[in-house]
Parts: structure tokens; C-alpha cells; sequence
């Protein structure tokens, strides 16, 4: 189960002051446990039997299996939250092979959208339009070159076989698959885009592209059962949103989400996204960003050494290796023979290890220990950053369900387009 350390030489927060804020914050994980009326209409997530019980996983490994049998690709017409999860598990776990899975909708760009119609010339596909509003200019624009791009491949009966939308039950999308003859599936309305991993938005796409997601709901369970099971002094999620917001006051106003494995790439955008959305409003919030090691430490880590301390970092930290690589030495003299017979993971682990100890005597570091990087531990982490968001807005003072200045820019997008 996942761990929290805490690397600080200047002891910004003492553990006395630390246990001392959780104390305080006990009455706010209280109501989060139980679920609180206020946000009834987001909370959907809270207990993963609402939306990833067992009939909704036979419903989508059932659509799943069918999209495996009749495709070699499948799209995955999203925005923000309506991908981000899938992606993120799928970009990290998809091994070789099987269905591949294409992302549209989470651009304007003539070029990528061209890039991605090529992509699936000669293919045999699905696509899978997810919108829980569906006004959304980025989805809903892939969707209808997409359906012009079928309807040119395939005829109307089968094009609508292989045309799965995602969305809110009574809303426009639902009735153009019943106009259609598409195939409708649940956007939960009580689940914002950003916390809908485990529903068909997330799990979905997870299926066809080959991924355990019994394994991962199984993770997700076991993360929601210790939280809601654990008092305030040894609850982790609480204990990491105690520590954002301590640091917060002490004038961190960045936190920097990093690792040492290229898999969780696409795991870091959905955990800015996550934070970003939720907590930036009302003037507050923690500014979320992140970084691929080792190869940015070439990139901001001067920054973070001797630049300016606005920010504190949190480390994911996986204890299992992910695979093996040994270097051999080949005889020639090149000045790397202190590596010989060296395995890529200890090497890693050694800049980890380094990594740690340099930036823990400028910033603060949170290290978040993870066993493994398999479906059954992203579940875990999805679930727990999901509630330890919750808290941490809730300390904040905002509401970590909303997200209004989403929907500024477009306003004045929708007026030059002439809507």
C-alpha cells in the first residue's frame, strides 16, 4: 500500500506542527469519508460500487470484446478528463500488439487531426465519442470528420456498429445514437470529466486496448477502503493534503508531481489536470506542474537548484522494477567501466536516490511510495489522488468540484465561430 515520506533538511514543517494540522483537519476527512451533501452531485466516484460495480464491468468488457474482434484500432474522441485516465494506464501498460488505440478530439489543429485520419487509413476501427457536455468544440468537431471519414469506408448499418458514444443520459449526444443507431453508454452526471476513471469514460477505452481492469478497480477499491476506514493521524490521503497546504503557506505556490519512469508521462498530465481544475479558483490553489527524470534534471533542474524557491516537489517513488537492462563491457576505453555489470534499475535508482538528497536541501519533497507500476497500483493511485484532492480543497476553502473559469475563453471562442 502506498507510503508518504517526508525529505526536508530545514525542517519547514516539523512533525509536531504536521500532526498538529492533521488534528485540526480531522472534522473535514470525516465528512469526506461519509460524502457530503453539498457536493452530492459530484461524488459519483467516492464509492466505486456506484459506477465500477460488477454489471457495469461486464457491460464493458462485453463491448470491449466486441470492439477487439471486428477492429485493429480504436478512437478515442476525448478532452481533459474524458482521456486523460485512459490514457495515462494505457500508454504506460498496453503491451504490443492487439488493438492500438488513437487519440482525437483533444485538438484544433488541422495538422494533428490530419496526422490522425492517415493514421487510420487501411484500418479496421471504432470510435468512442465521450462528452458529458456535449457542446465541447474539441470532441465534437473529431466526431464529425470522423463520421465523414466512416461513412466514406463503411456503409451507414456498419459504420453505426462501430460508432460508441459516451455520454450523459437525456442529453443531445444520447438522442443522435438513438437517431443513428449508435452505441450509447453512461457518462456518469454525478462524476466530473477529471475524477471518471473508474466509469465507462476511463474504463473503457482501458479494455479494448487489452488492459486487467478487474485488477485496477480491485486497486481503486482497496485505496477507497483503507481511506475511509483510516482516522486522521495515520490517513495518508490527509496527511498529504495537510502537507500541500502547510507548504502553501509558507509561500510555496508551485508543486512539481516527478518520477524517473517515462511510463507515467501521460499519468502526470492527468494529476495536473486533476489538481489544476479543482483547486485554481477563487484567486487560491496550488500551481501543479511536472517533470520527467532523468532526462529534465538536463532541462529545469539548474532551476530547481539555485533558482528561485517557489515550489516543492513530490516524488513518485516505485519500489518493484519495471524491467531489467545489465550493461556489459565491451573492451573499448570509454570511462564507464564503474557501470560494468550494473542493471539500468540500480542505476536509476541511483539518480533517484541523488536527485532526492540535492533538491531535499533546497525545497521540501514528499516522497509517495508506489509498490509496482501495474493496472492493480494505478487504481490505488487514481483513487487517492482523487480524495486526497478533495481534502486538500477542502482546507483550501474553494470547491474542489467545479470548475468555472474553464469556461470563460469559450465564450468569446464561440462568438467568432459564430454560434
Amino acid at each position: 500500500m502506498l507510503n508518504i515520506n517526508i525529505r526536508d533538511s530545514a525542517a519547514r514543517v516539523t512533525e509536531e506542527a504536521l500532526l498538529q494540522a492533521i488534528r485540526d483537519a480531522a472534522p473535514v476527512l470525516k465528512r469526506a469519508q461519509a460524502g457530503e451533501e453539498k457536493y452530492a452531485d459530484s461524488q459519483g466516484w467516492l464509492r466505486l460500487e456506484q459506477w465500477a460495480g460488477e454489471d457495469w464491468l461486464r457491460q464493458i468488457e462485453s463491448i470491449a470484446e466486441r470492439v477487439k474482434k471486428t477492429c485493429d484500432a480504436f478512437v478515442l474522441i476525448g478532452v481533459g478528463g474524458s482521456n486523460n485516465a485512459a490514457r495515462s494506464v494505457i500508454e504506460a501498460l498496453k503491451e504490443d500488439g492487439g488493438v492500438e488505440i488513437i487519440y482525437a478530439g483533444n485538438t484544433l489543429s488541422p495538422h494533428a487531426l490530419n496526422k490522425m485520419l492517415r493514421s487510420l487509413e487501411g484500418r479496421d476501427y471504432a470510435i468512442d465519442c465521450i462528452a458529458k457536455n456535449f457542446e465541447t468544440l474539441e470532441p465534437g468537431s473529431s466526431f464529425r470528420i470522423l463520421r465523414e471519414a466512416m461513412a466514406k469506408k463503411y456503409s451507414p448499418e456498419e459504420a453505426a456498429k462501430r460508432t460508441i458514444c459516451t455520454g450523459t443520459y437525456g442529453s443531445s449526444l444520447e438522442k443522435l445514437c438513438q437517431q443513428e443507431g449508435y452505441t450509447f453508454v453512461p457518462f456518469p452526471t454525478d462524476v466530473g470529466g477529471r475524477y471518471s476513471a473508474f466509469s465507462f469514460v476511463g474504463l473503457l477505452p482501458m479494455a479494448v486496448a487489452g488492459i486487467d481492469i478487474r485488477s485496477l478497480v480491485r486497486g481503486g477499491r482497496d485505496m477507497e477502503a483503507l481511506l475511509h476506514a483510516t482516522d486522521a493521524a495515520s490517513n495518508p490521503a490527509l496527511r498529504y493534503a495537510v502537507l500541500r497546504n502547510l507548504y502553501h503557506r509558507q509561500g510555496y505556490a508551485l508543486e512539481m508531481l516527478a518520477s524517473f519512469e517515462p511510463q507515467l508521462r501521460w499519468f502526470n498530465k492527468w494529476w495536473v489536470q486533476l489538481f489544476a481544475e479543482s483547486e485554481g479558483k477563487d484567486g487560491k490553489g496550488i500551481f501543479p506542474v511536472a517533470a520527467e527524470y532523468s532526462e529534465e534534471l538536463h532541462a529545469v533542474g539548474q532551476y530547481l537548484q539555485d533558482g528561485a524557491p517557489l515550489m516543492f516537489e513530490t516524488f513518485l517513488d516505485i519500489q518493484e522494477p519495471t524491467d531489467h537492462l545489465v550493461i556489459h563491457s565491451d573492451g573499448k576505453q570509454d570511462h564507464f567501466d564503474y557501470l560494468n555489470g550494473k542493471d539500468f534499475w540500480e542505476i536509476n535508482r541511483a539518480a533517484f536516490d541523488a536527485t532526492v538528497t540535492a533538491h531535499s536541501a533546497k525545497m521540501p519533497c514528499v516522497i509517495l511510495e508506489i509498490g509496482a507500476l501495474d493496472a492493480y497500483h494505478f487504481g490505488q493511485l487514481f483513487y487517492f489522488f482523487q480524495f486526497a484532492c478533495y481534502l486538500s480543497g477542502e482546507l483550501l476553502g474553494i470547491n474542489p468540484f467545479d470548475q468555472p473559469g474553464v469556461e470563460a475563453y469559450k465564450g468569446w471562442m464561440f462568438k467568432a465561430l459564430g454560434k
